[in-house]
C-alpha cells in the first residue's frame, strides 16, 4: 500500500515539474503577440498610417499608438514601476510608419521584460490600475485582451486599403 501511495503521488507531481510557469506562459503569448502585430504594422503601406475609415474614429497610426500607450500603462501598473511613456505625448507626435512601428514594438519589449522580471507569486500581488483594484496577473490579462482588440480593430482599416491582413496567429 505504502508502495502504491508513493507511485501515485510520484505520478502526481510529474506534470507539474514539467509544467511551465504562469509568468512563462504570459511571456510566450506576449512574444507571439509582439510578432503578429509587428507583421499588421508591416502590412498597413505608409499612406494608410493616417487612414481614418470614418472622420469620428482614429488613424491606423493612431490605434497602434492607442494600443502601445495601454501597453506601458497596464504592465507598469502591475510590475509596479513609472510608465517611460507617462507624459510623453511627443513620443506618438510622429505619425509616420517607422515611428508608430518603433513606440508599439518598443511598449511589447516593456510588457515582456516586466513579466520576465516576476515571478508566478508577484503576479498574485494586490494592485490598483485605473482606480480598481486588482492582481498583478489580472492587469496583464487585461493588457492581453486590450491589445487584441485594438489590433482586431485595425483588420478592417487594413482590408479598406485593398491589403490582406495578416494570418492570425493563436498559437
Amino acid at each position: 500500500m505504502k508502495l502504491l501511495t508513493i507511485i501515485c503521488l510520484t505520478l502526481l507531481a510529474v506534470p507539474a515539474a514539467f509544467s511551465q510557469s504562469d509568468v512563462d506562459k504570459q511571456v510566450a503569448n506576449w512574444e507571439r503577440a509582439k510578432i503578429y502585430t509587428k507583421e499588421y504594422l508591416d502590412t498597413m503601406p505608409e499612406d494608410g498610417y493616417a487612414f481614418k475609415p470614418t472622420a469620428e474614429i482614429r488613424s491606423f497610426a493612431q490605434q497602434m499608438d492607442h494600443l502601445a500607450d495601454a501597453n506601458y500603462a497596464f504592465a507598469s501598473a502591475a510590475a509596479g514601476k513609472k510608465s517611460p511613456m507617462e507624459g510623453s505625448a511627443e513620443k506618438m507626435a510622429d505619425q509616420s510608419k517607422a515611428a508608430v512601428s518603433k513606440v508599439v514594438l518598443d511598449s511589447y519589449d516593456y510588457v515582456i521584460a516586466a513579466l520576465k522580471g516576476m515571478n508566478d507569486a508577484d503576479l498574485g500581488k494586490d494592485i490598483k490600475l485605473f482606480g480598481r483594484e486588482m492582481k498583478a496577473g489580472t492587469a496583464f490579462e487585461k493588457a492581453f485582451e486590450h491589445q487584441t482588440h485594438h489590433r482586431g480593430q485595425t483588420t478592417v482599416y487594413i482590408r479598406l486599403k485593398g491589403v490582406k491582413p495578416p494570418q492570425e496567429k493563436l498559437f
